[in-house]
């Protein structure tokens, strides 16, 4: 035929698909755009190296289009979007419900914390006022989804029992996950600050809903995540504060192995200072943490890494309660213990300070269950100060976020992670389950122009599986000329993203020998998803083909009702004379007369072959 074309061979890593399933993302920004971290670290003590963070399908890319009528789940973290003030949570739910979606949300609350929110219709008629869109309670967690479909009827946002009320969240029952989301489409996770813990709301549900996004929110928190976890600026210093050395040896270890100087300002201090020998009262050391502590000293040692601990501090003593004295940190009186931290250190930690293009402040500067000291408003000046300058400043913890907030100028100065455990697990090297469960999305721009001499030629793209190459496939007869471009990554994520940026048209679409999956049908890591298979509907060119084959008959099968589910009747079986088939429908030639290896070997050995050929209309465009 003469026909010149492109050819790209999607690589399916296995990796990808022991943990989780993906799920096509046109990248179309309408917003802010974050600017690209590359993250890598390592922490040598350990012997381990924290991986880069993943890229993330967003909400902010999604195909506004394909949200319309669709139903989407939203996890909301109430903590947030409770307080009556505008934030890119509310921004989420406002965007959902201007696309056309219909907005399920859930989250947990608690009277203790906010006493407005004792009931689900007091939670409802909060959100309506932040969001200004009418949300309608619902029970169909403990009932049915009839209440669903009825609150619909009423309003396109609707809430969900309080979680808080069911064991299965915590315990991320899989059958309470179905629950969540039944009837659901999309899932939209913008509960970052419990992105270390599994749930059901956040990680269970995943499974059972065709997309799975960060909301404005998590994307917002994912950045500043990136943001402290970026190691190219120096000087750099982080300033520890909280307690709990030993649970958090790891975290430290790797702190030292990317910054030059250690400033301990809370109970962790202590143990610094007794691993030193330094004298301090014994009830303020815990038990257990003098090796961790010496291993933590040893290792910044012999990184040349500065570390800073308090040398005075504000005391009181509890028969005169309202009396305070400075005392020198290795010379506090019997009788007297530590609130707050002296005015020697604050000036040694701005010197210190001063000198660094990059700053780090997690936990809070605190002694003695004193909540909030001068040490802290100290720190947030020092800060602020240094904010105006060209210095990036992550700040973790509540405690220090309230802090700074009532200190600086401006808060879009700094990044800003309310919750520090979130941050404390990821710098542990742990994989946060809370991310790891929404789809990812290619991080690079392919420069097509640098892949092929003329880019504007058809493109075929052939879908591998589990690290399996197609040699046969690629040395397709009709071809007189083409040009092999490897990428490995995600077909089912990744697939709209690629594809959608290739100047040229899409011709043909090959998903051969897939790994079969024989697991129940609404098992969420198969290869084949519905957004893959919407996506190479929507980009395949006019006349384009698809074609399928399989040495499982179930597999073909499989592909075959997903591809006419949902290709919105975009796409046909093909039945033309020169293909021919079975009495089931198969063709029983490769049309395309040379066969993959794989291929080869199964009809070797005498098995058959399922496949299967599909042709997008005209009338489709």
């Amino acid at each position: 035929m003469g026909l010149l074309v492109n050819l790209v061979h999607l690589h399916s890593t296995l990796s990808f698909f022991n943990s989780h399933a993906f799920s096509g993302i046109a990248y179309k920004p309408h917003s802010v755009e974050y600017p690209k971290v590359n993250v890598t670290f390592k922490c040598k003590a350990y012997g381990g190296e924290l991986e880069a963070l993943p890229h993330l399908q967003t909400l902010k890319k999604f195909p506004k289009e394909e949200l319309v009528e669709k139903v989407v789940l939203v996890r909301f973290d109430s903590a947030l979007l409770l307080q009556e003030q505008e934030s890119s949570a509310v921004f989420t739910i406002k965007y959902l419900q201007q696309s056309g979606a219909k907005v399920v949300l859930v989250s947990d609350w608690s009277a203790k914390t906010n006493p407005k929110v004792f009931a689900a219709q007091s939670v409802a008629d909060l959100l309506s006022s932040v969001i200004d869109y009418k949300v309608v309670p619902v029970k169909c967690i403990s009932h049915n989804m009839a209440s669903k479909r009825e609150g619909f009827e009423k309003s396109d946002i609707v809430l969900l029992e309080n979680l808080a009320d069911f064991k299965g969240e915590v315990a991320n029952c899989s059958k309470f996950a179905q629950v969540l989301s039944s009837g659901v489409d999309i899932f939209v996770n913008d509960y970052f600050s419990r992105s270390h813990k599994i749930l059901a709301s956040t990680c269970g549900v995943a499974r059972f809903c065709y997309a799975c996004l960060a909301g404005f929110h998590f994307e917002e928190s994912l950045y500043h995540l990136r943001r402290l976890a970026e190691t190219s600026t120096k000087p750099y210093a982080a300033i520890i504060g909280g307690s709990n050395l030993f649970n958090k040896a790891a975290a430290l270890h790797t702190l030292a192995s990317t910054c030059d100087g250690l400033v301990f300002v809370g109970m962790m201090a202590f143990q610094i200072m007794h691993a030193l020998q330094v004298s301090v009262p014994l009830n303020l050391v815990e038990q257990g943490t003098l090796k961790e502590a010496l291993d933590i000293i040893q290792f910044a040692h012999n990184r040349n890494v500065q570390i800073l601990y308090p040398k005075d501090f504000w005391c009181k003593n509890d028969h005169h309660p309202k009396q305070l004295e400075i005392f020198p940190g290795h010379a506090i009186p019997d009788g007297w213990v530590p609130v707050d931290i002296g005015p020697v250190s604050l000036d040694e930690i701005n010197s210190i300070l001063a000198k660094c293009k990059k700053v780090t402040w997690i936990g809070p500067v605190k002694f003695h269950m004193i909540s909030r000291t001068k040490g802290a408003s100290k720190v947030a000046q020092m800060l602020n100060q240094l904010s105006r300058g060209d210095m990036n400043i992550t700040v973790v913890g509540n405690m220090a976020c309230e802090a700074m907030v009532k200190e600086s100028d401006s808060i879009f100065h700094f990044n800003m992670i309310e919750n520090a455990s979130v941050v404390w697990e990821f710098l542990k090297g742990r994989k946060l389950p809370g991310i790891m469960a929404l789809d990812m999305a290619y991080p690079f721009d392919i420069d097509w122009k640098a892949a092929y001499s003329d880019p504007a030629q058809p493109l075929v793209v052939d879908i591998g599986s589990a690290g399996k190459t197609l040699p046969g496939f690629h040395s397709l007869v009709w071809y007189k000329k083409w040009v092999r471009y490897f990428i490995a990554t995600n077909a089912t994520s990744t697939f709209r993203s690629i594809v959608s940026s290739y100047p040229g048209k899409l011709v043909l679409v090959s998903i051969q020998c897939p790994n079969p999956d024989f697991n129940e049908p609404e098992h969420r890591w198969r290869m084949l998803q519905r957004s893959l298979v919407e996506a190479v509907a929507d980009l395949l060119t006019s006349d384009g083909k698809v074609f399928l084959q399989s040495d499982i008959e179930a597999v073909s099968v499989r592909m075959k009702e997903q591809f006419l589910t949902h290709s919105k009747g975009k796409l046909t079986i093909v039945h033309e004379q020169r293909y021919a088939t079975d009495n089931e429908g198969w063709l029983k030639e490769n049309p395309f007369g040379v066969r993959s290896d794989w291929e080869q070997h199964v009809l070797d050995r005498g098995d058959p072959m399922y496949r299967l050929m599909l042709c997008k209309s005209a009338s489709s465009e």
